[in-house]
């Protein structure tokens, strides 16, 4: 917008004729040229910042696309921006402008009229490389999956388009000086609704956050207090029967009753203590991570595994990057986890044994397919087999707490893990975590005491 400014000046100061001296005027033209001069390394930057920091786009896949990319880097930017330093330097060269002729024009009256020297080709070549890069970032951010920052980056540079082509009517005479300021406005109106909205649409995403995070907060502080009323309820319980046992007229049917009871209490003990340690955990550190090489090292991780059990694993992505702010050591294990349940449940039987992960992109969420062949889980338990300590029967040795925890950490993303499908061929995970990640920034401490 201020390029924009300059750039009304730049045209403005031609109607100065009967107040400034020819010599002003032209003094002034050329140093507000500045404007749309500069216009394209501003536009390149622009779309250099939106591009390069998001958190996912569409794979290099072709060589026109790879060529596209390779114009919105660091190295590009600072080429046209010497370049455009150059076609600036040139105006102020009479092989650019050489002077100022008056003009008549119908509405306006007389005005000055910028006469342009023999490289006036070079400063076109320069406003249609500006065209020809809007063009390309229209393009582009087709390939970008974040719908926010899509519709915005496509709005702006349309509207630049249409800042522009009226522009080149400024170099007739006959149509006038004012006809930019059509472009003008109409990119600014337009400017400002793509702002609101953009500003709009990330506030309720925001919002929609929050409340999720507050959710989770609450839950495990709900959490937290019950299991803490249960550990005092039981030492009293402990505190009773411990009294009754030196009772000297207890039978020996009230001496096991009481065993028993103390036996219960003892392993209610053990089960709130399980689930505190469950609950509770030291600092996690968010930052930006690749979510893809996140999944890769979990695949090799688990590749003797794999190797040894004679399971196949293909993993498909199409993005790249697929920055997510998380914990990497936590997500890491959320799919080590999945790839060794899978594993384990494998018929033995089997010939082919496999599983296929892939990625996927909506307007909010980055999703993970996990989809594997094994016995899978009846539907009776597609919620209850992400519950603490509940085992399915089909492994011979653990905790159950494998797919919990997995359930716990994407929650703790903001995310969530379900099944989609499940029979006897095989079970289809879905992982989704939100594009934007966890709200607040650097370390994300658990509240759940």
């Amino acid at each position: 917008m201020i390029l924009i400014t300059i750039w009304q000046l730049d045209i403005g100061v031609l109607y100065f004729r009967d107040v400034l001296s020819e010599d002003t005027v032209l003094f002034l033209f050329k140093l507000f040229r500045a404007g749309p001069t500069f216009s394209l390394p501003m536009v390149l930057y622009m779309a250099y910042w939106i591009i390069n920091n998001q958190p996912s786009v569409m794979k290099k896949t072709n060589w026109l696309t790879r060529i596209a990319y390779a114009l919105f880097t660091k190295k590009a930017l600072i080429g046209f921006t010497i370049w455009s330093t150059v076609v600036y330097l040139i105006s102020w060269s009479n092989l650019g402008v050489k002077g100022l002729v008056v003009a008549n024009e119908r509405f306006t009256g007389n005005h000055y009229f910028p006469e342009y020297g023999p490289l006036l080709w070079v400063y076109f070549m320069h406003m249609a490389g500006i065209v020809f890069f809007l063009l390309v970032v229209c393009v582009l951010s087709l390939r970008i999956r974040n719908s926010h920052f899509k519709n915005f980056l496509m709005g702006f540079s349309f509207n630049a388009l249409l800042l522009i082509v009226p522009g080149v009517l400024n170099f007739i005479p006959l149509t006038g000086l004012l006809t930019s300021s059509i472009g003008v406005i109409v990119f600014s109106v337009g400017s400002l609704h793509i702002f609101v909205k953009f500003n709009v649409d990330l506030k309720i995403h925001s919002y929609e956050l929050m409340e999720k995070q507050k959710k989770l907060d609450y839950t495990g502080q709900l959490a937290g207090s019950l299991i803490h009323e249960v550990k005092n309820t039981n030492s009293i319980i402990k505190s009773f029967s411990g009294m009754l046992e030196k009772s000297h007229t207890l039978n020996e049917r009230d001496k096991r009753t009481l065993e028993m009871i103390g036996k219960s209490s003892e392993h209610l003990d053990q089960l709130t203590d399980n689930y505190s340690s469950y609950m509770k955990s030291s600092a996690l550190i968010f930052k930006t991570e690749d979510l893809a090489e996140i999944i890769q090292e979990s695949i090799d991780f688990s590749a003797g595994m794999l190797q040894e059990n004679k399971v196949e694993l293909a993993f498909t992505n199409i993005y790249s990057p697929l920055n997510v702010y998380l914990n990497k050591t936590n997500l890491e294990q959320v799919f080590i986890n999945l790839i060794k349940n899978s594993v384990e449940a494998m018929p033995e039987n089997r010939s082919v044994n496999k599983i296929k992960i892939s990625t996927e992109i909506d307007d909010k969420n980055i999703i993970i397919h996990f989809i594997d062949t094994g016995k899978g889980i009846p539907r009776e338990n597609w919620v209850s087999v992400f519950d603490p300590f509940i085992s399915l029967g089909n492994k011979k040795r653990g905790m159950g707490l494998g797919l919990p925890f997995v359930k716990k950490m994407m929650i703790e993303h903001l995310g969530d893990i379900n099944i989609v499908e499940s029979s006897p061929d095989g079970t289809h995970f879905k992982l989704e975590i939100p594009q934007e990640g966890v709200l607040n920034g650097g370390d994300y401490q658990e509240r759940h005491e």
